[in-house]
């Protein structure tokens, strides 16, 4: 991060930082620091909105403990001034600024200053919660960390003290720190794209966390995003990693005890050299060293916490990921492409913005060049032109260095993503961060499998479907659907439907992927703040002994809650002897997964699962959800999400609508019976139960629905028969037989007897108008006896009424105990007592035994009559439901109905106007009336009787008669006279106010009795079709016998149910158990109609104007840089037509529908063009395979003696096949023109050493090539057995050794780096001290071979050069000698075989197994080789694996091994003086049976613990060291095994 351009600092600001002088043990100064806001502190402590007290004693105590600071404790005077003209110490702090200690004259005196001695840590004084003064109540926390606090607690600190969520990806921004302009439409793509990675994918964003630069663009991107975004998106978490002694008003945030809040201003003006802090970033780790002024301290220890936390592995759902990490640039200066290069060695993918400026566009510019062309001259061309202010100040070797680092930078392309605005259908930055972060991990060495099975938990874990569809689920890897299981599972808890749908839409079997486990596993990671957890955990208390987790039958229980209790359990609890089931039903998984998904998804299934879901039982599936989704809404607290809920409800109604639409089309009679089909999935229930009990009206008012009611209604009668005939058979009963009625089953029509005699008296529509006859007969009796013959003592007729109320009761007794569906007592009650008419008819009951009682005494005869006729009303009201079964009359009824209840809550409303206006009428008229009777009937009975048109006769003084009232209210029969002149006997109060009144009062209620009217009208017919069932139901399990008859059927039904004990069965008209042969074909053909609804629906969908847009802008190309080839007509004519839709639409907002268009059109082109290179790309490595198999065939025979050289045809050279293995982007490096030099070898940083090579590009790399200013560091690793041996009697001659050989300066002109005491520069393998001088190069020196395989190199100054060219580093190294360094590779193979001794092939080929080891601290595997010690035959790192037994019979194998390969290796230890070669050598098991294997295996042994030894599968993809690859491909070609 490049440091802001130091400026300088006034007088007044200077002064304004100092501070009191600091002592150690003295804490007193603290009321000093806090006394301008300890009142603004306190008060915020009190109201408590940024954390509780017990919260903030925790962190005030636990910080200190575990964070330091970083303070100066000697002070030296420096020669520099402060801004402000005051001496300051060499750490940047004023002698105030120090603790008073380190001002002592007697303290280290005569020391030089020193930061590692003279900075001492002690508990950290700045930490809390920060608010930024006039930028509103956003809080954010902050800490001061010395340089030196681990990552570990500093990762501790903000995931279990700040309460961070652990990311899911971290985004590390870098870029210029000084303010730097943008393009508008770039700097909007880069903000929104930023922002939605971070708020999509729950990653923790980590900038500079100043007020400049990069930093502000991402911190305004925030604070957009916080202002757009609604409460439910969440907070992005951004962290700014700051230098402390670089803040400007620091001295704000410190509090000893904790800042709980600290306030911070942001003064840019007055900053200076200094930064402000940024207000949009929600945390802030400020890092100390010490000093003042200083920038660029942060950077080691932001490396090292982002390094920290990318190692970390988060779980959720069973699947762990490693939280990747991936670079942001924008801009910068050579801090950042220190960077960037960093990063890229690291293997931490970078995405660079093109089109921000400076470094960004410099790599951007070259990053699609070959490294060839990427030379020094390039790139000195670029950066005149990207650095146009500073380029003078680069030398020679910084443009060397710079050349050298891109290089790199470039040469791991799968590392490198440029974003470009409108580019390879980019559109925002998200893309391509996510894109490059699957490109690096599809780069890394893992199985097949393993690396796209990492792709895909990281696509799971950002939630990012759109990515996984593009990148992941292409033609490049066939999933199998076990595979997805661990993430569909991942999913299922993670609430994201979106992947649900994805992998049920890429092969995921549910009768596979769910099993008893999976089920138990998927509710018990049920979270807290989910209802079905809330519902489980109240059945668990529930529970006698309470259980420890949860079981299926515990699910069952809620689950029937939720579907109604006329269902039954899916699961019975099980017994001890019972175990679980590996397997469900296939109607439980779809139950259970469709409920999972709902219970698991809070943001509410999404609706493309409704389709995906839907494989049986397709119309029972969609109303239980419904129904289940409907009983959830009414527990949900949340609104919208309770309106979700609903709305998806009703989505899924619409879909069972759909799916019987279909099915009703084609065969009604099949439709019918889905309808009553018993469903074992949803607890032995019917989907006309289900639709009855979701509520469901739109389903049930369905046509077919309502056609299968009316057929159940009129029982085995035709439904054409006229009701006028079957009123005719009821009261003449042997017209029944003369075929004036027709039946629906030919054997009624054609039999005279009984049987037709039954099924007419058992239709519901006949019985329904025997019991209206007898109930107008009971009434006509009940009236006669009420008025013409209630005698004191009862006469028949009242006795017979009698007799038929007990027949009514005994009726609705039966209705309250009828419990076919077993639901059980106090549910058929509650059911029985939520209907109104039955309320009714209880009602009515009571009271009529309350009149009866009343009769029978003497004393309340005349109450008893009263009440008695009290009672006749309510048992005329019962007529209404009667008439619900009329069409025409129904739905008014239930007008009526709905009034009776709308109109209780609209009295409220009317009583405001009914009360006001008659108060203000009584007052006006009538003067201080007493009489409390006369004044409620004045204001309230008058004032009623109004609206109905019953007006006072003297409200206006016309009909004014002073003898129809009472001058001083003596009169109680008459009401008291208004105001009124008694010498004019003419009223005396104002009359135009009370006419006036008058007209307003019935204006206004008229209108409230008008609305009422209007609003109970809606949806009356859906209801009354709904509520129709009920009726129909009634009458249809009615006895045929109409009351008082019908006690002969009560008799026999108390002998069946009593007696006999034979259980209530309901009539297989409404509930249908089919056969399983049956029901199979009748799901089946659902299924089929499903998919034919389903595939309607797509054709509609695709008929939408904006559909038909997308369609087109598919077919047309768009735009000339987006166009692949020339422009031709026809794409003129698209262009063109898309141009027209564009100017048609910018009046009417459609330019938005363009673009979208243009973008489908780009990615379609691309994707198109992608797929031709997969498959050109598949089809050259098919041919590839074919000529090594022909090569391998050609060779056989040759050995065996068929054949000749002459007759060997040509093919292509097998080096050319083996090239053709290596895929771009692995890791073997694909050589582009003119970069065959060796990459690792030059290496800036030397492995595990802290020496830095001179950068060395391509260019430079022969020894040929002119390179005036390299001037490489010398380094030799030291051997300790060197030492021994008096080196001091050659140390000058050692010098004067290096300095003939020119090392007097570093890299860039820096220092030269020579171990001291010099012994390195000795030969190790000369224990008598030999000189460099008297080792023989190009020979046999001693028991060292320096000779090299690619014939004699060259000796300069006493030292041999390496024979690829220069590495940027002389000396040693770490290797054993100078010159060549010899090594040995056996290459240990052995075929594949599966479990019954077959040999494994992959694409035709035979696949092999390779035995490789793995040192501790290394995440790749190796070849176990290396080079020999002097003298030995077996390198050191294969004896460490093999019992000392075992060495002589190995050496025997290398015998009779086949080398592979003989040469250079690209190791990164080489040096200019000294190198790798190797020899590699195939051992190969062809039996598996082979003695000498069995032997091999038996005596592998590691001798240290951290090794590890296995037989690995041989894949490209196998994570092994880039070398030992090559020579892995090597061996698999030799044997045309798979690689």
């Amino acid at each position: 991060m490049e440091p802001p351009a130091l400026g300088k600092v006034g007088s007044e600001k200077e002064e304004g930082f100092g501070v009191q002088p600091r002592r150690m043990a003295d804490l007193g100064r603290v009321s000093n620091l806090r006394r301008s806001n300890s009142s603004l502190s306190k008060s915020h402590r009190l109201q408590g909105p940024f954390g509780s007290s017990e919260k903030q004693e925790n962190l005030s105590s636990w910080i200190p403990e575990n964070i330091k600071k970083k303070e100066c404790v000697y002070f030296v005077e420096s020669s520099k001034l402060s801004d402000a003209g005051k001496v300051v110490c060499e750490c940047g702090y004023t002698r105030e600024q120090h603790l008073e200690e380190a001002t002592k004259p007697h303290v280290f005196q005569g020391m030089e200053w020193d930061p590692k001695k003279h900075v001492q840590e002690m508990p950290t004084d700045a930490f809390g919660d920060i608010v930024f003064t006039g930028l509103g109540q956003k809080v954010g926390k902050y800490v001061r960390v010395s340089q030196d606090t681990p990552s570990s607690v500093i990762y501790d600190l903000m995931t279990q003290h700040w309460g961070l969520d652990v990311p899911n990806l971290l985004i590390s921004v870098t870029g210029g720190a000084k303010n730097f302009n943008m393009k508008p439409r770039l700097k909007s793509i880069f903000r929104r794209g930023l922002v939605k990675v971070a708020q999509t994918t729950g990653a923790w964003i980590i900038t500079g966390g100043s007020h400049t630069g990069v930093m502000k663009q991402v911190g305004e991107a925030v604070r957009d995003f916080s202002l757009s975004s609604s409460y439910k998106e969440g907070e992005v978490i951004t962290i700014g990693v700051a230098t402390w002694g670089t803040i400007h008003r620091r001295e704000g945030l410190v509090h000893p005890t904790g800042g709980f809040p600290a306030e911070y201003t942001l003064d840019e003006e007055g900053q200076g050299g200094l930064t402000c802090l940024d207000s949009n970033h929600s945390h802030f780790i400020l890092v100390d060293d010490g000093t003042h002024g200083q920038y660029g301290v942060e950077i080691p220890l932001r490396t090292k916490l982002e390094k920290f936390i990318s190692e970390q592995t988060k779980e959720r759902g069973g699947v762990a990921i490693k939280i990747p990490i991936v670079c942001v640039v924008l801009e910068g200066g050579p801090g950042t492409l220190h960077t960037i290069y960093n990063a890229i060695t690291h293997g931490t993918p970078c995405v660079v913005v093109e089109g921000s400026g400076r470094v960004a566009d410099v790599i951007a510019q070259v990053a699609s060049l070959p490294i060839s062309e990427i030379t020094i001259s390039l790139i000195q061309q670029k950066l005149s032109v990207f650095f146009q202010e500073m380029f003078e100040t680069f030398t020679e070797g910084s443009v060397v260095e710079w050349t050298k680092k891109i290089q790199d930078i470039v040469r791991r392309r799968q590392l490198l993503t440029i974003f470009r605005e409108g580019k390879d259908g980019q559109q925002d930055v998200d893309v391509a961060i996510l894109q490059a972060l699957l490109k690096a991990s599809r780069s890394q060495d893992h199985f097949g499998h393993e690396n796209w099975d990492h792709q895909l938990k990281l696509a799971v874990a950002w939630n990012r479907v759109d990515i996984a569809r593009s990148e992941i689920f292409t033609d490049e890897w066939q999933w199998k659907p076990s595979d997805l299981h661990p993430t569909m599972t991942a999913a299922l808890i993670s609430n994201k439907p979106e992947f649900v749908k994805l992998f049920l839409e890429n092969g995921v079997r549910l009768k596979e992927f769910v099993t008893w486990d999976t089920l138990l596993y998927l509710y018990k990671s049920l979270e807290p703040s989910c209802l079905f957890h809330s519902k489980l955990q109240k059945v668990l208390a529930e529970e006698p002994e309470r259980p420890a987790c949860v079981q299926m039958h515990h699910v069952a229980q809620v689950l029937r809650e939720l579907l109604g209790d006329f269902t039954q359990p899916l699961y019975p609890r099980p017994r001890h002897n019972d175990r679980p089931r590996l397997s469900l039903p296939v109607p439980h998984i779809k139950l259970n997964v469709r409920v999972a998904l709902i219970y698991q998804t809070r943001d509410v299934l999404c609706r493309g699962l409704a389709g995906l879901l839907w494989p049986q039982d397709c119309t029972a599936a969609a109303l239980a959800c419904s129904r289940i989704l409907k009983e959830l809404s009414k527990e949900e607290e949340d609104t919208d999400t309770s309106e979700e809920m609903l709305a998806l409800a009703d989505e899924y109604e619409l879909r069972a609508i759909g799916v019987f639409t279909e099915c009703y089309r084609k065969d009604e009679e099949r439709a019918q019976k889905l309808l009553t089909r018993v469903s074992e999935a949803w607890g032995k229930t019917t989907c006309l139960q289900l639709a009855l009990e979701a509520k469901d009206m739109k389903f049930v008012s369905h046509g077919g629905i309502q056609a299968f009611l009316t057929k159940v209604w009129w029982g085995q009668l035709c439904v054409d028969n006229g009701l006028w005939r079957v009123a005719l058979c009821m009261l003449v009963f042997p017209l029944l037989f003369t075929g004036l009625i027709s039946f629906r089953e030919k054997r009624l029509q054609a039999v005279r007897g009984p049987a037709r005699a039954r099924a007419f008296f058992n239709a519901p529509v006949v019985i329904f108008h025997l019991n209206i006859l007898s109930y107008f007969a009971f009434l006509c009796l009940f009236a006669y006896v009420l008025m013409v013959d209630f005698q004191p003592t009862p006469s028949w007729c009242e006795c017979a009424i009698y007799l038929w109320l007990f027949s009514l009761v005994c009726e609705e007794t039966r209705q309250l105990f009828y419990d076919p569906d077993e639901c059980g007592l106090m549910k058929k009650a509650a059911l029985y007592f939520s209907d109104f008419w039955n309320k009714l008819d209880v009602g009515a009951i009571l009271l009529f035994i309350a009149g009866l009682t009343c009769r029978l005494i003497p004393a309340t005869l005349y109450a008893g009559r009263v009440v008695l006729s009290l009672d006749f009303i309510m048992f005329c009201l019962r007529l209404m439901h009667i008439f619900t079964v009329s069409k025409t009359l129904g739905p008014k009824i239930i007008i009526v109905k709905r009034m009776m209840k709308d109109v209780f809550f609209f009295l409220f409303l009317l009583a405001v106007w009914v009360v006001s206006f008659g108060v203000a009428k009584q007052a006006i008229l009538i003067h201080n009336e007493s009489r409390v009777d006369w004044i409620f009937r004045g204001v309230v009975y008058h004032s009623y009787l109004t609206i109905f048109g019953q007006i006072p006769a003297y409200i206006d003084g016309v009909n004014f008669n002073p003898d129809q009232c009472s001058p001083n209210g003596t009169d109680p029969y008459k009401p008291k006279c208004p105001e009124s002149d008694l010498a004019r006997h003419e009223p005396a109060f104002p009359e135009w106010l009370t006419v006036l009144l008058l007209c307003l009062y019935l204006l206004f209620t008229n209108i409230l009795l008008l609305n009422l009217l209007i609003q109970v009208q809606e949806h009356t017919d859906q209801i009354w079709k709904f509520q129709r069932h009920d009726l129909i139901e009634e009458y249809h399990g009615r006895p045929p016998a109409p009351p008082p008859f019908i006690l002969l059927s009560h008799l026999q039904l108390v002998i069946r149910r009593v007696v006999l004990k034979i259980p209530a069965k309901r009539h297989r008209q409404l509930k249908n158990k089919l056969e399983k042969n049956e029901e199979a074909a009748l799901l089946s053909w659902e299924i089929y109609l499903k998919e034919n609804y389903l595939q309607s629906q797509q054709f509609q969908q695709r008929q939408r104007p904006e559909q038909k847009i997308d369609d087109i802008s598919d077919k047309a190309p768009c735009g000339p840089g987006l166009h692949p080839g020339p422009l031709t007509p026809s794409s003129c004519r698209g262009r063109c037509c898309l141009f027209r839709l564009y100017q048609r639409g910018r009046g009417n907002g459609c330019a938005g529908k363009v673009d979208t268009m243009v973008d489908l059109l780009d990615r379609d082109r691309l994707k198109r063009s992608g797929s031709v290179e997969q498959r050109l790309a598949s089809l050259e490595e098919q041919v590839a395979q074919t000529a090594r198999a022909l090569h391998w065939i050609v060779r056989t025979l040759r050995d065996s003696g068929f054949g000749s050289e002459a007759g060997v045809p040509a093919l292509a050279s097998q080096k050319a096949a083996e090239e053709q293995d290596v895929e771009p982007g692995s890791r073997k490096k694909v050589e582009e023109p003119g970069d065959g030099y060796h990459v690792d070898a030059r290496h800036l940083l030397y492995p595990s050493r802290r020496v830095t090579r001179f950068p060395v590009p391509n260019e430079k790399v022969p020894w040929e090539t002119e390179f005036l200013i390299y001037k490489p560091p010398f380094y030799s690793a030291e051997r300790k057995d060197m030492v021994a041996h008096g080196c001091s009697g050659f140390m000058a001659t050692v010098r004067v050794q290096v300095a003939a050989q020119g090392h007097s300066a570093g890299p860039l002109g820096g220092p030269l780096w020579v171990p001291c005491p010099l012994v390195s520069l000795l030969s190790p393998l000369h224990p008598d001290g030999d000189l460099l001088s008297e080792i023989s190069f190009n020979a046999v020196d001693g028991q060292t071979d320096r000779r090299s395989f690619h014939g004699p190199y060259a000796v300069r100054g006493g030292l041999p050069l390496n024979p690829m060219g220069r590495t940027g580093l002389r000396g040693r190294g770490s290797l054993s000698c100078f010159g060549p360094n010899h090594a040995l590779h056996p290459v240990v193979t052995r075929w594949r075989r599966n479990e019954d001794g077959a040999i494994c092939r992959k694409s035709i080929k035979k696949m092999l197994e390779v035995l490789v080891v793995k040192v501790p601290h290394s995440e790749l595997w190796a070849l176990p080789g290396g080079s020999p010690e002097p003298g030995e035959t077996l390198p050191r790192k294969l004896k460490q694996i093999l019992r000392q037994e075992s060495w002589p019979s190995f050496e025997n194998l290398l015998k009779h091994s086949t080398e592979v390969y003989k040469g250079y290796m690209d190791d990164p230890r080489n040096t200019d003086n000294a190198w790798i070669e190797t020899v590699a050598v195939s051992i190969h098991f062809q039996d598996q049976n082979d003695v000498e294997l069995k032997r091999l295996n038996s005596n592998l042994h590691s001798h240290d613990r951290g090794v590890s030894i296995r037989w690995q599968v041989v894949d490209k993809r196998i994570p092994l060291y880039a070398n030992h690859k090559t020579l892995l491909q090597k061996v698999a070609a030799l044997f045309g095994a798979h690689y």
